[in-house]
């Protein structure tokens, strides 16, 4: 199979995805957005929305897009307190953020995504692959690339029909 011809499957295959996630809710996708000076005063950062866009382990299917997840960060108010480590501190900056950006409280939102140009897919298109024609993803960083029609039954599947008390 050449190239075209797996980048025309990869697309039918992403398209079947997005028939079949019709009815599943959707994510949020944000910005974050370093704070302007104001005065002189730098104001808080905070997550500006993006649209939304279905989560499906590695990838982020929007209506004409396909991303890469990033962080992921649920909205809560800004809160005083000490954290045992700097990364706990980062979360808890950028969940309020996420607070500033008008996100619900409680609602997740994915940050840090890249797109993902599906036409032309190389080294730089992780986790997406193109191999022999075939359309793989690679589900984590130091695992192997798997058919990626595969993997998308699989997500869509759990997100179509989760298990009991998921």
């Amino acid at each position: 199979m050449s190239d075209a011809e797996g980048a025309t499957r990869l697309t039918e295959v992403l398209a079947a995805a997005r028939t079949r996630l019709a009815g599943v809710p959707r994510e949020r996708i944000g910005e974050l957005q370093e704070g302007r000076r104001v005065l002189g005063i730098r104001r808080a950062p905070r997550i500006v929305d993006r649209g939304s866009a279905w989560h499906v382990g590695v990838l982020l299917l929007t209506d004409d897009a396909v991303l890469a997840t990033g962080d992921i960060v649920r909205s809560r108010a800004e809160v005083r307190r000490g954290f045992a480590a700097e990364s706990q501190r980062r979360r808890a900056e950028l969940a309020a953020a996420a607070q500033r950006g008008g996100v619900p409280e409680g609602e997740t939102v994915h940050i840090g995504w890249t797109a993902v140009d599906p036409l032309a897919l190389g080294a730089s298109t992780a986790p997406l692959a193109l191999r022999d024609g075939e359309p793989l993803v690679r589900w984590s960083a130091r695992g192997g690339y798997v058919p990626l029609a595969r993997y998308l039954d699989d997500r869509v599947d759990l997100l179509v029909h989760p298990p009991a008390r998921a």
